[in-house]
């Protein structure tokens, strides 16, 4: 049988093939991105749920002058396929690659770059008012969204304004029941109803009440019906709304069975779908440093609550679920609803351990100021994969939460150099503290094996000096200050340098800085955050106000966003690794 995919290099190549070789090519682009994936890793089970709903929406709309928006974008591996990146997929997520997620300067049938959750639907409607807007009636305009993402707000905010409009949009629901984690919520028991209550779907339906023209449910996996449902929603003016069920991982049983781990598997053989075991780490990843932490901490505190929002695998946070199931909440995808939720547990002198990813915080920010930090209430934000976190790229390095944190009032900012100091400052946060603390700590291993220390209680605005020196002082801030102690052992003669981790962003230690100011001619500062506006500008902020002369000099992540690759590479690329910081530190000593 001749191989399909190889002739198809665009979407009008495949308007070529028949209805009836549409599921030869579906089985041939599940097996290429089982392929590539089982060897270059990546997001596996989003994509083979979709192969069948990315051929058909391809097939029949005229992308790209027809409007294809992917939700988060963890599912578009086929869409990048089909659509010119055949050849290159095999770069996916590397360094000088393409992108882990659609992005609008890859290629034109990416409408919109994604990789935050519950976008799609409020950008392909602002697609779809434009076009009426320039008169082009007959564009179609498609967003594709999952059932763990259509719960959060925004998606109902978009749904909201959609119904009322006269746009000519196509939301398709992707049910599988699964994000990264089991979806959770009450829609989620809806969705479950509708799916095998046809009355249900057809009489009381949420969808239908805010005006769309809703079909299905129907087999995402069923070519042919697909088809038929598309065809005639091509027909059909104004917003629409298609629900379609879907297997996550359908193709490869191990990625059907394991759906959250097959999310994002890493190397695994593409015949059995045994994932390839890595040599076991002496470290520990610093999420399961909070997550065995905190269990630690609320078997002996009973205030101790936990929310994540549909972070439980990635956080650790699952570890507490099992452990203390009513006092452990996923929130679904919902980050604002996760910040303001903490508070109101605060107010009730409980203890709410919030862990949201550094960049998905950002998505709070409103709620971080106005609900927690001006009503200075003890919410303990723990923000994981802070700083650089490799392959996922620019959507997801979590370099803007030292400049967004350390502005607001009331807010303590605090960044371990390792796991002991996450550790200790975890077990500090929940002795009772009279204000909200940020902890901002990586994604990955850290470098202590006995990190299981006796707890000791950290004191705040407190920085500690860790190498004396006699000229130059580093003042370092979280986890990058493993890189300059390497630095500083490249450097023969490094007695000229001292080296200092401030630890709190917020308080500054100004007792301490005003020693290091009054002892040492140069300051570098050196953070894995953004220089403007972080670490780097609080002491340069100190200096001004003191009115000290020092040379200072500021490093870390430049003014621009930062591309997929692995963390090794991006510091390398950035001078932040060891050779090259130990260079910048002769240089500017």
């Amino acid at each position: 049988m001749n191989n399909l995919l190889d002739k198809i290099l665009h979407p009008a190549d495949l308007r070529k093939l028949n209805p009836a070789q549409l599921p030869q090519l579906a089985k041939e682009l599940r097996e290429f991105i089982i392929d590539i994936v089982s060897t270059k890793e990546g997001h596996l089970g989003a994509s083979l749920g979709v192969v069948e709903l990315t051929i058909a929406l391809h097939y029949l709309f005229d992308t790209p002058n027809d409007l294809l928006v992917w939700d988060v974008g963890h599912q578009a591996y086929g869409h990048k396929i089909l659509t010119g990146r055949k050849e290159n997929f095999h770069t996916n997520r590397q360094f000088g690659g393409i992108a882990g997620f659609p992005t609008r300067n890859e290629s034109n049938f990416d409408a919109f770059g994604v990789g935050h959750s519950s976008t799609s639907i409020s950008a392909a409607l602002g697609m779809a008012i434009a076009s009426n807007l320039k008169g082009e009636t007959e564009k179609h305009h498609i967003a594709v969204i999952g059932d763990a993402s259509i719960a959060s707000g925004m998606a109902f905010e978009a749904l909201n304004h959609a119904g009322v409009s006269s746009a000519n949009l196509l939301i398709i629901l992707n049910d599988n029941a699964i994000g990264i984690d089991p979806a959770v919520g009450a829609l989620k028991e809806y969705l479950t109803k509708v799916k095998t209550d046809k009355r249900l779907a057809a009489q009381n339906n949420i969808i239908k009440a805010l005006n769309f023209d809703y079909s299905g449910p129907i087999d995402g996996h069923d070519l042919p019906k697909i088809l038929e449902e598309l065809k005639r929603l091509k027909t059909v003016k104004g917003p629409k709304f298609l629900h379609v069920i879907t297997t996550k991982g359908k193709g490869l049983q191990k990625a059907e069975e394991d759906q959250v781990t097959y999310h994002a598997p890493g190397k695994f053989d593409k015949i059995s779908g045994e994932r390839i075991k890595k040599e076991k780490s002496l470290y520990t990843k610093y999420q399961d440093v909070f997550g065995q932490t905190i269990v630690e901490l609320a078997d002996k505190n009973d205030k101790i609550v936990g929310i994540t929002p549909a972070m439980l695998t990635g956080s650790s946070l699952k570890l507490m679920l099992e452990k203390h199931p009513k006092r452990t909440f996923d929130v679904g995808i919902a980050e604002q609803h996760a910040v303001t939720l903490a508070a109101g547990i605060a107010t009730q002198g409980l203890i709410p351990f919030c862990n949201i990813y550094s960049t998905f915080l950002q998505r709070a920010y409103d709620q971080v100021i106005h609900d927690v930090a001006l009503q200075n209430l003890p919410v303990i934000f723990c923000l994981d994969r802070a700083g650089l976190v490799g392959e996922d790229g620019a959507t997801h390095h979590g370099v803007f939460d030292l400049a967004y944190l350390r502005l607001i009032p009331n807010l303590i900012v605090f960044a371990p150099r390792n796991e002991i100091e996450l550790r200790n400052i975890l077990y500090t946060a929940q002795l009772g503290l009279q204000n909200p603390i940020a902890i901002r700590y990586p994604r990955g291993i850290g470098n202590i094996i006995d990190w299981k220390q006796p707890f000791k209680s950290i004191e705040i605005g407190k920085g500690i000096c860790l190498k004396e020196g006699n000229k130059t002082a580093i003042l370092s801030i979280g986890t990058i200050a493993k890189n300059v102690s390497d630095a500083l052992d490249l450097i023969e003669n490094s007695n000229e340098f001292a080296h200092y981790d401030m630890r709190f962003v917020k308080p500054l230690d100004k007792n301490l800085l005003h020693n290091i100011f009054d002892k040492h001619q140069t300051i570098i500062t050196i953070e894995d955050g953004t220089v403007k506006g972080g670490f780097g500008s609080a002491i340069l902020e100190f200096s001004a106000e003191n009115n000290y002369q020092n040379k200072i000099k500021t490093l870390g992540i430049p003014d621009h966003f930062i591309e997929h690759g692995s963390v090794t590479k991006l510091q390398l690329m950035l001078g932040l690794n060891p050779i090259n910081l130990a260079n910048t530190f002769k240089i500017s000593s």
